[in-house]
């Protein structure tokens, strides 16, 4: 369905809806559509608008480091997330937290939170109030380099990006000539050239990086399973002092 198309706006005006519900669409709905239903368009968005406008606002904001992230309600227009917010509401980005794992907490706090901005709107009990100009970012949509590890950055920085790119695509890295992406790590102790594997214990392997090391617990072979380091390194063996390529 082209919404572009005057067929595809009739068939939707049909329905005869008081409000459009817009979630994860990925693109800008035309003015006609906005204006199809009584109280407009309404996207349910994964961030603290201003902040991580466009595709990507979960993953930008553990990339970026932000210990705060949340849903806005917005009402939309036919600006990239630009539209007045209806209702927003915060909840902390966690230690340990991956891409997956916070999807599902804003997920459950959307579709919750989607509930009472309808009920609100309905009711005449809620205004929507204009985006400020000053804190405004762009989610950009991962590209595929952005998976590749590179070893001269600070661990705070990979630990961002692995946890960032888990369920998907996974961080890349790349060992003894094998591509391997690396699932699930933790800071650690230690000093080396980037990439150099220092240590190998039950925990996993500890590779130093740019600035502190990481100790990484979950892997994969290209072709494999996801497996805990200690599996992993049956099936592929690697000891201290080898070096995952820098990037």
């Amino acid at each position: 369905m082209n919404l572009r198309e005057a067929p595809a706006q009739a068939e939707l005006k049909g329905f005869g809806a008081d409000v459009t519900v817009v979630a994860a669409y990925g693109l800008i709905l035309p003015q006609p559509v906005l204006e199809l239903t009584r109280h407009g368009a309404i996207n349910i968005h994964a961030s603290l608008l201003p902040r991580w406008r466009g595709a990507a606002p979960i993953q930008r904001a553990l990339l970026a480091g932000d210990r705060d992230t949340g849903v806005s309600i917005m009402q939309m227009d036919t600006g990239l997330d630009t539209g007045p917010v209806l209702m927003q509401e915060k909840i902390p980005i966690l230690d340990d937290d991956t891409m997956g794992t916070l999807h599902d907490r804003l997920a459950e706090l959307g579709a919750k939170l989607m509930v009472r901005a309808l009920d609100a709107l309905e009711a005449g009990m809620v205004k929507a109030t204009p985006q400020p100009a000053e804190g405004a970012t762009y989610a950009a949509k991962l590209e595929r380099r952005e998976a590749r590890v590179d070893w001269r950055k600070a661990a705070l920085a990979v630990n961002r990006q692995v946890r960032a790119l888990n369920p998907s695509p996974g961080a890349d890295a790349r060992v003894r000539g094998a591509e391997v992406k690396i699932w699930r790590c933790a800071a650690a102790a230690g000093q080396g050239n980037p990439g150099e594997i220092l240590s190998i214990g039950p925990d996993g392997l500890c590779v130093a990086c740019g600035e502190g090391a990481l100790t990484i617990t979950e892997l994969q072979r290209s072709g494999g399973k996801r497996l805990p380091a200690a599996e992993f390194l049956r099936g592929f063996p690697l000891t201290a002092g080898e070096r995952f390529e820098a990037q």
